[in-house]
């Protein structure tokens, strides 16, 4: 571990004391953007558009495994899904593998809603990053993507 000479501190403990803030604006960021823009955004609450993304590029899931991808305890994504079923966006079908079991799939309404939101939240990261090089905006979505593998398989306490 090195020290830095100007306030002795250890650059390590520093440099994660800047990631832990950046990471803390960049959530309170996002949700003050999020509820700022355009009724496009807010066509689907986070659970249901994280949920659609996963079932959309997953395929159909039961509620354990949608559980663990989303790290999330098993009853608050019944509690999710069940809304979800509600307003039409996902069906629950018999598991094809095991006939006892169900799987959540997606509706045709519910991609149309998390299409609709992830267009429009690309164009709000276009017009955010537009003064990036195209280099920056893809070491940006690189390290983005790490974090999320870190986050994610980092053990449960």
């Amino acid at each position: 571990m090195s020290e830095d000479p100007s306030t002795g501190a250890d650059t390590d403990e520093v440099t994660l004391g800047r990631i832990e803030t950046e990471v803390a604006l960049l959530m309170r960021f996002g949700e003050a953007t999020r509820r700022r823009t355009g009724a496009e955004h807010r066509v689907l609450d986070r659970a249901a558009y994280v949920i659609l993304r996963h079932l959309a590029d997953a395929g159909p899931q039961n509620i354990s495994a949608l559980a663990t991808r989303l790290n999330l305890d098993g009853s608050t994504v019944t509690r999710q899904v069940s809304a979800m079923q509600r307003d039409g966006l996902i069906v629950r079908e018999p598991d094809p593998r095991d006939g006892r079991g169900m799987v959540v799939s997606p509706t045709p309404a519910g991609l149309q809603r998390m299409a609709a939101v992830q267009a429009a939240r690309t164009r709000l990261y276009g017009d955010i990053l537009a003064g990036w090089a195209p280099e920056d905006r893809d070491t940006l979505a690189e390290m983005l993507r790490r974090l999320n593998e870190a986050l994610e398989h980092r053990p449960r306490p």
